[in-house]
Formats: structure tokens, sequence, C-alpha cells
């Protein structure tokens, strides 16, 4: 199930506003152009920031996320309908031939079973063309990134057209690496009604991810640094050979 942020409706109507800064996608559209990629297929695609930016861009886009609410959210975008939709997850997609497939984000952490990590990687391989590549990012574990997460670091009001003000924080629940357990807060000024999401990450060793991806047909190709957080991520870009 997706977590209330992305699955419930007033809460993915909120999403956009809340977190408008999406520069951290630039490095994948550059990923996208240098592998000269017409296909992609946007694994999560929650309310469908990237998947809209590359069909401005004349490309073939195929969106998938399991949260309706958020499918939703994008559907009713200028330009959604070059977009094609599917509420779902990778694990069980249509027969696709892409050349890119992305998780871009926090999609790879949020898939926090073994099981269906596995599945969505399998999902993503069998939906590439012969060649083509899938890249995403995970954060690395030794940097610690869910110490920052506390309310002092993240409490924020934010003005929201025809919704009004909305309070937001996110308090830090439990960490028991691998996983990491926060929870989001939002009251909405206009009922007062308070609503929050708790979210479980997977933060995975790069060996780790690695050794799964060469276990499902992956050659790995390159792990980079994210231009927009260097040092604390990793960026792996596969090819199914």
């Amino acid at each position: 199930m997706a977590d209330d942020c992305f699955g419930h409706p007033r809460l993915a109507a909120i999403y956009d506003p809340l977190d408008p800064d999406r520069s951290d996608l630039d490095a994948y559209l550059r990923i996208v152009e240098d592998a000269g990629a017409r296909r992609v297929l946007d694994i999560g695609c929650g309310t469908g920031v990237f998947a809209l930016l590359l069909a401005d861009r004349g490309i073939d886009v195929v969106g998938t996320d399991p949260a309706r609410a958020s499918v939703d959210v994008a559907r009713a975008k200028p330009g959604s309908e070059r977009v094609r939709w599917i509420c779902g997850d990778a694990t069980a997609l249509p027969p696709l031939q892409v050349d890119l497939a992305t998780m871009t984000a926090n999609v790879a952490q949020a898939i926090v079973g073994p099981d269906a990590w596995r599945k969505t990687l399998r999902g993503a391989y069998e939906a590439l063309r012969p060649g083509g590549r899938l890249v995403f990012e995970t954060r690395d574990p030794a940097r610690g990134a869910w110490e920052e997460w506390t309310r002092e670091n993240s409490y924020r009001v934010t003005e929201i057209p025809a919704i009004g003000s909305v309070e937001s924080w996110v308090d830090l629940i439990e960490v028991s690496l691998p996983l990491v357990t926060f929870r989001w807060t939002y009251v909405f000024a206009a009922d007062g009604q308070v609503m929050t999401s708790d979210s479980t990450l997977r933060f995975r060793e790069r060996a780790e991810v690695e050794t799964d991806l060469v276990a499902h047909g992956y050659a790995v190709e390159d792990v980079r640094d994210a231009p927009d957080r260097p040092g604390k991520e990793f960026v792996f870009l596969a090819r199914r050979p």
C-alpha cells in the first residue's frame, strides 16, 4: 500500500506545492538525453512531474505508481494525455520495450521488502529492450540522513492556492537499520484537520545493490554522485545486456 502522503487524495493534492524544487530531476534529464532514450518507463511516477518533463521533450513515457490518488493528480495536469499512466507497480507491467527505466527520489528506498525489491528489479529488466538501462538513486547509509529528519529542521507553513495555509513537519519514529521510519504531520488551517503519514525507507549499502543488480542480469555501468547532494547518495546506472 502507498503511504498516505501519496495515496490519500487530500495529501496527494498538496504534494507538489510542499516540494516545489525538483532540481534533483535535472540529472535524470541529462542521463535520458545522453542515452538518446526515446521511450522511458518512470517507476514510482507519483504526481507525474518527471514523466511530464520527459513528455514535453517529445519522449514516449509510461508512468506507473501504486498510489491512485497521486496518479489522479498526474492525470489532471496539462499535457498528461501524452503519458501512458498505469496505477500499479513494476511487478505487473504490460509488455514494454523501453530504452530507459527510472526510479527517482526515494522510490527505490521506499521498496522496503526484499521480495518486492527483487520483483521490481525483475519487472524493470523485462520492460527494458536489450541494451536498455535502469537508473535510480539511494542514500548512502554512512551519511545518516535521518539525523536531520526533525521537526526543528522541517517545520514550515505553506500557502497553497484554493487550499489555504498548511503546516507540515517530520518526526523520526524509529531507526532500525537498514530500515528508518518517520512521520509527516499536516495541519490544514481551513478546517483544522490534522493528518499524518508514516513512511519507511530501506538504506541499502552500495555493495548490496550492485550484488542485487548482477543477480538479476544487469551489468552495472556506473555508480555516481547525485549532483544536487554530492557525497550523500549513490546513483546507479545498470544495463540490460
